[in-house]
C-alpha cells in the first residue's frame, strides 16, 4: 500500500470519527479514564521520589549513619524489634572513631522536638528542633555555618551553654540584629548563639531551618539518658568515609566493630540500624513499588474494558456503514484498504483518549506541589508507555470490526439497507 493511499485512509478515518462526535466522545471516557489513573499515580509518586532523593542526599555520597531506630520506611515490626535492642551509645561512636581506619569523621547526634525559644520577650511556636550534637554534624548532614562558628571540641569537653540556630529561627528571634553573642532561653536555661546555619529548607518540612544545636555533652547533662518515650536515650552516629570508594569498607568495618562491642555471635543478626543516601531511596522505591503496580492493573482493566467499548462501537459503525463500504469496493477498494481504514479510526480513537488521559494524569499528579514545597514533575517516559499502550488495544480491539468490514461482499453491501 502506498503512502498516498495510506495517507487517504488515515483522512478518511479522520472524517468518519469527526462526523460522530457523540459516539466517538462516549467511546474516549473509557480509555481517558484508563490512562488518567496510571499517569496520575506514576506522576504522583515521581513527584514525591524526585524530592525524596533531593532530601536524602542530605547525608552526601561519603556518609552513612547507624542507629537503633529504623528509618521513616520501616515496618511497625521493624520498630517493635528494635526497641528490645540496646541504645547506640557515645562509647561505641568512640570506638568506631579509633578503630575503623577507612573514615575521618564519627559524630553523634541526640534529637528532641516540640521546644520553645525565647529572644527578649519574645518566644516562638513549641515547633523547634532540639539537637545535642558534636563538631561533625554541619559536614556530615552538609548543613554548614553561614553566620558565626560551628561548635568546638572545647564546647563539648566544658559542656558550654552555646547553640547554633537554624536559619529561619535566627531570622525569626533577630530580624533586626546580627544573633551572634546573642543570649536565647530553650526551656528556660540561657544560652549564648556562637553561629547560624546556611539556610536548607526541606520539603517534608524537616528540621533544618527550625534548629537549635548544642553541644551533645550539655544536651546529656540537661536532659539526661530517657528519651520522650522512657527508652534510654539512643545516638545517631554519622560516619563519613575517607573517599567515596571507601564507603562500602567503612561500613562493613563499622558494623565489625559494632558487633564484637555488642558481643553478638556470627550467627546473631545487627541489632541496629546502618543506612545511606542510596539505602533510603531504594527503600522507598520498594515501598512504592506496590502503589505503582496497583495503578497499573487498575489501568489496565479500565482500558482493556475501554478496549471491549470501542470494539462493540466499531461493530455498530461496520453495520451502520455497509451500503458505503459496499459503494467504496465497487469503486476498486481493496480489502486492505477498507481494513485499515477501520483499524485507523480505532488506534485513532484510542490516542487521541490516551493524549486527553495523559494531560489530565499529569494534571492530577502535580496538585500536591500546589499545596507543599514539592517540586512539579513529568514522567516523560510515561507519555511513551501510555501512547505505545493505547496504540496496542486500538490495535488489538479494532482488528475484527476491521477484519469484519474488510470481508463485506460488495453486491451484498450494496443491497444492505
Amino acid at each position: 500500500m502506498s503512502k498516498f493511499i495510506l495517507a487517504d485512509t488515515f483522512w478518511m478515518s479522520l472524517g468518519a470519527i469527526r462526523v460522530n462526535k457523540l459516539r466517538s466522545s462516549l467511546t474516549l471516557v473509557g480509555v481517558i479514564l484508563g490512562v488518567a489513573s496510571i499517569i496520575g499515580v506514576m506522576t504522583a509518586i515521581s513527584v514525591i521520589q524526585n524530592t525524596m532523593e533531593q532530601e536524602m542526599t542530605v547525608l552526601g555520597s561519603q556518609t552513612f549513619q547507624v542507629q537503633k531506630w529504623p528509618n521513616g520506611f520501616s515496618s511497625d515490626a521493624q520498630r517493635r524489634e528494635a526497641m528490645k535492642w540496646p541504645p547506640v551509645t557515645v562509647k561505641e561512636a568512640q570506638l568506631i572513631r579509633e578503630n575503623v581506619k577507612s573514615v575521618d569523621l564519627v559524630g553523634t547526634e541526640f534529637w528532641d522536638y516540640g521546644k520553645a525559644v525565647t529572644y527578649n520577650g519574645y518566644t516562638t511556636e513549641p515547633t523547634i528542633t532540639l539537637c545535642g550534637g558534636s563538631p561533625e554534624y554541619a559536614e556530615n548532614n552538609t548543613h554548614f555555618i553561614e553566620l558565626g562558628r560551628n561548635l568546638s571540641r572545647m564546647d563539648m569537653m566544658a559542656g558550654r551553654k552555646v547553640t547554633v540556630l537554624g536559619s529561619a529561627l535566627a531570622e525569626e528571634l533577630f530580624p533586626f540584629v546580627d544573633p551572634i553573642g546573642r543570649f536565647i532561653r530553650i526551656d528556660g536555661r540561657k544560652y549564648e548563639v556562637i553561629g547560624v546555619f546556611i539556610k536548607k529548607d526541606s520539603a517534608f518540612g524537616g528540621p533544618y531551618e527550625t534548629m537549635a544545636l548544642l553541644p551533645g555533652t550539655t544536651y546529656t547533662k540537661i536532659y539526661g539518658n530517657l528519651d520522650q518515650r522512657g527508652f534510654p536515650r539512643s545516638a545517631n552516629v554519622t560516619i563519613h568515609s575517607k573517599t567515596p570508594e571507601l564507603l562500602e569498607d567503612a561500613i562493613e568495618e563499622t558494623r565489625q566493630v559494632l558487633r564484637r562491642a555488642r558481643h553478638l555471635k556470627h550467627n546473631d543478626k545487627d541489632n541496629f540500624h546502618y543506612f545511606t543516601s542510596a539505602s533510603q531511596i531504594d527503600n522507598f522505591n520498594k515501598t512504592t513499588a506496590a502503589v505503582k503496580i496497583g495503578a497499573f492493573v487498575l489501568g489496565t482493566v479500565s482500558l482493556i474494558v475501554a478496549g471491549i467499548g470501542i470494539m462493540n462501537i466499531m461493530l455498530v459503525s461496520v453495520t451502520e456503514r455497509t451500503r458505503e463500504i459496499g459503494i467504496r469496493k465497487s469503486l476498486g477498494a481493496k480489502r486492505r484498504n477498507i481494513l485499515m481504514q477501520f483499524l485507523f479510526e480505532a488506534i485513532i480513537l484510542c490516542n487521541l483518549g490516551g493524549i486527553i488521559g495523559i494531560m489530565i494524569g499529569f494534571g492530577l499528579g502535580n496538585v500536591m506541589t500546589l499545596m507543599t514545597n514539592f517540586e512539579a514533575n513529568i514522567p516523560w517516559e510515561m507519555v511513551f508507555l501510555g501512547m505505545g499502550f493505547c496504540t496496542v488495544i486500538g490495535v488489538t480491539f479494532g482488528m475484527i470490526p476491521a477484519i469484519k468490514a474488510s470481508k463485506l461482499n460488495p453486491i451484498d453491501a450494496l443491497s444492505h439497507e
